[in-house]
C-alpha cells in the first residue's frame, strides 16, 4: 500500500485573541458534543443507549462472536468468515509466538518493583520501551500494512506484558503465553497461574469485546492527536494508556467494587451513600458522560455477573437500585444510572482477576481500537491543533 502523508504545519501561528486566519470558534468545555473528525470505526448514541462497531451492535458482537473476530472486524473492516478466521488467528498466533525482545523481557522486574507504580504504569512503560527496542518509525514515514502489522504486535504483547509484570511485583514467576489458547483464557493464566473454568474466560472476554471502543473516549481521542503528529504507534499507545489511567475515565471499575466493600451490608447503603451524593462526591460505577439512559455495556456485564452468580451480585444489584434511586432524589434530571465499570468489576472479581488488574485488562483490549483510530488519523493527514482562549494579564506589558 502507498504511504499516507501528514503534512506539517506551522505551529507558531498567532494565539485565538490575536487574530488567526482563520476565526476563532467557541466551544463548549471539555469539547463536549463537538465533532472533531470522522470516523468508520464505530459510534455511540447516548440517548437511545446504543452504540456500534462498524455497522454491528457492540453489545450483540460481545454476546455471539469471539474477540478475535471482532478485531478482525476493526483490522480488517468485516467480520471474517471462517477461512478468514483462520487466517488471521494464525498472524495472530505468529505474532504472539514472537519472542519479546531481550531488552524489554529484562527491564520488566525493574519496572514492576518501581515505587509507587501499579501495573498500569508499568504496562504504559513497557509499550514505550517495546515500540523503541522493535524501531518503530514515526508513522508519517510508514505505509498502512506497516503500521497495522505494527499494531497487531503491540496488541499482541499487551496482555502479555501486564501479566508478567503482575507477576514480576508479587515475586512470582513470569508465564509464558501459549498461542493454543484464546486471548481470555491465555490472558487469566498467565496472571493466576492456572487455567481458568469456561465460564470465568467467556466472562472476561465478554468484557474485553465491550471496551474496544466508544466514540470519542479520552484516550482514544489523546491516541489521535499524537498520532496527528506523525509520531510513532508506540507513542501513540503509550499516550492513551496514560490517559486511560485517570480515574475518570479506566481507573473505575475496581473503585466502584470497593465502594460495595465501603457499603457492606444492605442496611448500610443509605447511610453510606446519601451524605457524599449530598457533598457532591462522585458515586464510581454510576452515570456517564454520553449515556442518558441505561449503559448497554452495564446492562451486558450484569446479565454476564447474573450468569456466574453468588452472593456478591445479589449484594451489588440491592446497591444498584438504591444508588439509582438516591441519585433521582438528590439530582432530579440528571439521569444517573450504573455504568459499565459498576458490573464489569462484579464480572471481573468472580472471574479471579486482581483489582489492580481491572485497568490494565481494560487497556489491552481498547489498544485494538486505539490502533484502528491510529490508522484513520494517518489517513486524515492533518495534524491535530486547536486553539485557547488568552486570559491572562493584557500584553504586551513593559519588563519591570
Amino acid at each position: 500500500m502507498s504511504s499516507t502523508t501528514i503534512h506539517p504545519e506551522n505551529d507558531m501561528a498567532p494565539a485565538a485573541s490575536g487574530g488567526l486566519a482563520d476565526p476563532a470558534i467557541d466551544v463548549p468545555r471539555g469539547l463536549k458534543g463537538v465533532i472533531a473528525a470522522e470516523t468508520a470505526l464505530g459510534d455511540v448514541r447516548g440517548r437511545e443507549g446504543f452504540y456500534h462497531y462498524r455497522q454491528y451492535s457492540a453489545v450483540e458482537l460481545a454476546e455471539h462472536r469471539r474477540l478475535d473476530e471482532v478485531w478482525h472486524l476493526f483490522v480488517e473492516g468485516d467480520l471474517p468468515d471462517a477461512q478468514q478466521l483462520a487466517t488471521f488467528r494464525s498472524r495472530i498466533a505468529e505474532v504472539r509466538a514472537t519472542p519479546l525482545p531481550a531488552s524489554v523481557v529484562g527491564a520488566l522486574p525493574t519496572i514492576a518493583a518501581a515505587k509507587g507504580a501499579g501495573p498500569l504504569d508499568g504496562l504504559r512503560t513497557a509499550v514505550s520501551l517495546l515500540a523503541a527496542a522493535e524501531g518503530f518509525a514515526p508513522v508519517l514515514d510508514l505505509d498502512t500494512h506497516t503500521i497495522v502489522a505494527q499494531g497487531l504486535r503491540i496488541v499482541a504483547s499487551m496482555p502479555v506484558l501486564a501479566a508478567a509484570l503482575y507477576r514480576a511485583e508479587h515475586g512470582l514467576d513470569v508465564i509464558e503465553p501459549d498461542r493454543s489458547l484464546d486471548w481470555a483464557t491465555d490472558y487469566l493464566r498467565m496472571i493466576t497461574g492456572a487455567t481458568p473454568p469456561e465460564a470465568h474466560a467467556r466472562a472476561v472476554e465478554r468484557y474485553l469485546v465491550t471496551t474496544i471502543d466508544h466514540g470519542f473516549n479520552a484516550s482514544t481521542f489523546t491516541a489521535r492527536v499524537i498520532a496527528s503528529t506523525g509520531a510513532d504507534l508506540g507513542a501513540a499507545i503509550t499516550g492513551a494508556i496514560g490517559a486511560l489511567s485517570g480515574p475518570l475515565h479506566g481507573g473505575a471499575p475496581s473503585r466502584a467494587l470497593d465502594t460495595l466493600d465501603a457499603i457492606g451490608s444492605v442496611d448500610r447503603i443509605d447511610d453510606w451513600v446519601r451524605p457524599r451524593v449530598e457533598s457532591g462526591e462522585k458515586m464510581m460505577g454510576f452515570g456517564h458522560a454520553v449515556y442518558r439512559t441505561q449503559d448497554p455495556r452495564s446492562e451486558l456485564m450484569h446479565r454476564t455477573a447474573v450468569e456466574l452468580g453468588g452472593d456478591l451480585v445479589d449484594f451489588a444489584e440491592v446497591v444498584e437500585r438504591r444508588v439509582v434511586e438516591i441519585l433521582a432524589e438528590l439530582k432530579p434530571g440528571r439521569e444517573l444510572y450504573a455504568n459499565v465499570e459498576f458490573y464489569a468489576g462484579v464480572v471481573m472479581e468472580l472471574a479471579g482477576l486482581p483489582r489492580e488488574m481491572f485497568t490494565p485488562t481494560f487497556a489491552t483490549s481498547r489498544a485494538i481500537g486505539w490502533v484502528a483510530h491510529v490508522v484513520e488519523q494517518v489517513h486524515a493527514g492533518k495534524i491535530i491543533r486547536p486553539s485557547a482562549r488568552y486570559v491572562g494579564p493584557p500584553a504586551p506589558a513593559p519588563l519591570p
